[in-house]
């Protein structure tokens, strides 16, 4: 007999299902590879370099910057996440800290690129998120973050299938609102107030809509595995797409 899945966030139990680390485990590898694009564009390399992930979850994202050859410091808000995300340590020397986005307590001007993950969609406070990572940045320091579009599909998603349809919910209710969500064109004068030089965005999705939806209503019913669910799920970059639902992008500090 079927049972309904217990939905929490940051959880140690394996049989939980937890959206936050679903969503990381399926956003990894086109983050991965935007970061390495925005290196690319802009002639950096990471070795002797400073990074800051804010909103490292269970430290997925510090895990591929340091891999990419980073000193890497990683904040989130939850305790609980944290201590998961040193119990996965790879050995990478990543330092784990428990903090909120809107005040880091980190010292000024200290990173060379920061990147903000699961909090610009989640926070109340954007303009002290993105005051807090333009200043412990160094002057031309990068900034880099993926977010959710404000659109009827991205509410449709975020809202709807992700936290309130029984077959496909994998997030608590309340998680994300409409409010929250900011589109591209908010987000760059947000960025400008901070003192921060919006220079892209880059829409990503799924391959395909029903391998989401498939992955979404396995996981809830104990058919996959969360390490199953990124080849499934297949996140595609589309640099010159209009983000239906999600986007990446990245800003440069203004000296």
């Amino acid at each position: 007999m079927s049972t309904t899945p217990r939905i929490a966030v940051d959880s140690a139990d394996r049989a939980a299902v937890d959206g936050r680390h679903i969503r990381a485990l399926a956003f990894q590898a086109v983050r991965m590879e935007y970061l390495r694009h925005v290196l690319s564009e802009l002639s950096l390399t990471a070795a002797g370099c400073r990074a800051l992930v804010i909103g490292s979850g269970r430290g997925l994202p510090a895990r591929g910057l340091a891999q990419l050859g980073f000193e890497v410091v990683a904040v989130d808000p939850s305790p609980a996440a944290t201590a998961l995300a040193r119990d996965a340590d790879d050995g990478l020397g990543i330092t784990y800290l428990t903090s909120p986005a809107e005040e880091l307590g980190l010292p000024d001007g200290t990173f060379d690129l920061v990147y903000c993950a699961d909090t610009l969609e989640i926070t109340e406070r954007p303009q002290a998120v993105l005051a807090q990572a333009a200043r412990v940045l160094r002057p031309a320091g990068v900034f880099v973050y993926d977010t959710v579009n404000r659109t009827l599909v991205s509410r449709l998603i975020y809202l709807g299938a992700f936290q309130a349809f029984p077959g496909t919910r994998i997030m608590p209710r309340g998680h994300y609102a409409a409010h929250r969500l900011r589109r591209p064109a908010e987000l760059a004068e947000a960025l400008a107030r901070a003192g921060l030089s919006a220079k892209d965005v880059s829409a990503f999705k799924p391959r395909d809509v029903r391998s989401l939806v498939r992955a979404t209503r396995g996981r809830r019913r104990g058919t996959l595995t969360d390490e199953q669910l990124p080849e499934l799920v297949h996140m595609v970059l589309e640099q010159e797409g209009s983000p239906a639902v999600t986007y990446l992008g990245y800003a440069v500090r203004r000296a």
